[in-house]
């Protein structure tokens, strides 16, 4: 079943339409990526009203709706509405802008414009529970970054080397080989700044005795990964060894409990109070984790307040992580899906501590 069809069993029994002008969600549902548009979906045909620019790839690339290039947009909506008798209109609420939303009233004033939450809960709904298509494209994007990880743990990371000179070359090599774009800014701290959870890379020298954050991730044919390794450069202190231990049976503690049934807010609960034993609950201040695909950050979330009970193939990072001010922090994280009983984790790299 197509994704197309499997909104429509989410939508109600009634005269709609339901309207996908978002570029994540356009992507999602055609296959194709490009930066205007909109999809159609009736209950009984689904179109892609699409410009010149993308028109001829549209035809080629897209199969699960009709491709119409648009050149009146608003009058070709409005005659599409009619012929399929449409009563109600349903917008994505969540990325529709006020000014959008606005114009749309405007030009299409003879119809009910369903402005709530209902079409952006459905898809996020869809988009959370991943194909095994999608999630072969995850495991290539997982495969890419942790190739560039070992690139850089033989060739870059070192003392003297910088913070930036790490980030570029995790960034190089994930662009070089196959990855379409990298999943966020990367990620690589060092020394004192590996306190700050999303620190910014800079000019500062790796030093001896420091520990090396990285987080990083590529994207394969839209598909995101996410990881964070801490390594160190030199012999870590006693106290270094403890944090990152800590953190690392955290970690085990929440995959040997995921799977299917569990409750996000729980698996959050297990890392926290775990790291809270050891009294550092205080040093954990993000959640988790969180759901990835085509965005970086996608529902649910494993903090103390997403109640939504996981199911199999739902993609969750576990990334517990402790940060202490103007000393150094440690974070790891695995990115994995969830299965009947258990789990499977898209990243293969040790997570034992390295010492470079």
């Amino acid at each position: 079943m197509n994704n197309i069809k499997k909104l429509r069993s989410e939508m109600p029994q009634e005269n709609y339409c339901a309207l996908i002008t978002s570029d994540i969600n356009r992507r999602y549902f055609c296959g194709m990526k490009s930066s205007a548009g909109a999809v159609l979906v009736f209950p009984d045909a689904a179109y892609l009203l699409i410009d010149f620019r993308y028109f001829e790839k549209a035809k080629e690339k897209v199969t699960v709706c009709e491709v119409v290039r648009s050149v009146k947009f608003y009058d070709q909506l409005s005659d599409l509405l009619q012929k399929h008798g449409t009563e109600k209109i349903y917008i994505e609420a969540d990325t529709m802008t006020v000014s959008e939303l606005s114009t749309y009233k405007e030009k299409l004033s003879g119809y009910e414009i369903n402005s709530t939450s209902f079409l952006s809960k459905a898809i996020t709904k869809l988009r959370s529970v991943k194909t095994p298509s999608e999630l072969e494209k995850m495991q290539k994007a997982q495969d890419i970054a942790e190739a560039a990880l070992e690139n850089a743990l033989a060739n870059v990371i070192k003392e003297g080397a910088t913070e930036l000179e790490v980030a570029r070359a995790l960034d190089f090599y994930m662009l070089s080989h196959g990855a379409e774009e990298i999943s966020f800014e990367t990620i690589a701290l060092s020394g004192k700044n590996t306190s700050v959870p999303h620190g910014v890379p800079s000019d500062k020298k790796i030093q001896k005795g420091e520990f090396v954050l990285m987080d990083f991730g590529a994207v394969f044919d839209g598909y995101h990964s996410d990881m964070t390794r801490t390594v160190c450069v030199g012999e870590p202190t006693a106290e270094m060894r403890e944090i990152y231990d800590i953190t690392l049976e955290a970690q085990k503690r929440c995959l040997d409990m995921l799977k299917s049934g569990i409750v996000c807010k729980d698996l959050d609960a297990c890392a926290r109070d775990y790291i809270t034993e050891k009294g550092y609950g205080e040093a954990f201040g993000h959640g988790l984790g969180h759901s990835v695909g085509l965005e970086i950050h996608e529902s649910p979330a494993a903090n103390t307040r997403d109640t939504t009970i996981l199911t199999e193939n739902i993609v969750m990072t576990v990334e517990p992580g402790i940060y202490l001010p103007e000393k150094f922090g440690v974070r790891i994280e695995d990115c994995v899906f969830v299965t009947k009983n258990g789990y499977t984790n898209f990243a293969h790299s040790p997570k034992n501590l390295l010492i470079l």
